[in-house]
């Protein structure tokens, strides 16, 4: 009997003509040194820290009354925290890139400016009702520093959308040279 390498007969088994692409998402997860090195992931950096450290010293007040300043302070301080460190952790960790659909820039944005808004309304509301508890002003002054820090995040997060906005073939340049020197160029037709 011959076989089918004899017979020059296919395989059922030959590879398919497209490639399969791997489902797993967190298989090709990497640090972005860049991101983590660049202005807004420093900021998202300063961020997370001050919000932890300004949750630290609301946490350590031990008495209020009333206490509705605080409870806003708290839950302010801890959110932003946790939005903000969700955040860094996508952008650092290149996350953003497993899921395109989202417009990740514009996200950001709005979360940066609500985390500024958000904070500038819990420092104001502390200020104005704390017991002059060394815990409850130092807390104030990390609300509005973090506040400040978002805000200078929002104001670049802006700017950088208005010069996407006015140069969009230079934005998809960039993304094309930034995919080609990964490794994951697509075969695309050139618009001329």
């Amino acid at each position: 009997m011959r076989s089918s390498e004899d017979t020059g007969a296919s395989s059922p088994y030959q590879p398919t003509t497209e490639p399969v692409r791997s489902m797993d998402v967190f298989g090709s997860v990497r640090c972005d040194l860049q991101y983590l090195r660049s202005h807004f992931g420093i900021l998202k950096a300063v961020e997370v820290i001050l919000s932890l450290m300004a949750f630290i010293c609301i946490e350590t007040v031990m008495t209020c009354s009333p206490c509705s300043a605080i409870y806003l302070f708290e839950f302010v301080s801890c959110s932003t925290f946790i939005v903000t460190g969700v955040f860094l952790l996508i952008f650092g960790l290149n996350l953003h890139t497993k899921v395109p659909q989202v417009n990740w820039s514009l996200t950001d944005l709005v979360s940066t400016a609500s985390c500024t808004v958000s904070f500038f309304l819990a420092s104001v509301v502390l200020a104005a009702l704390n017991h002059q508890n060394g815990a409850e002003i130092l807390a104030v002054i990390y609300g509005f520093v973090v506040m400040v820090v978002y805000g200078v995040n929002t104001y670049l997060a802006v700017q950088r959308r208005r010069l996407g906005e006015q140069c969009p073939l230079q934005a998809s340049e960039y993304m094309r040279a930034r995919t080609a020197s990964r490794g994951e160029v697509e075969t695309q037709p050139e618009l001329q």
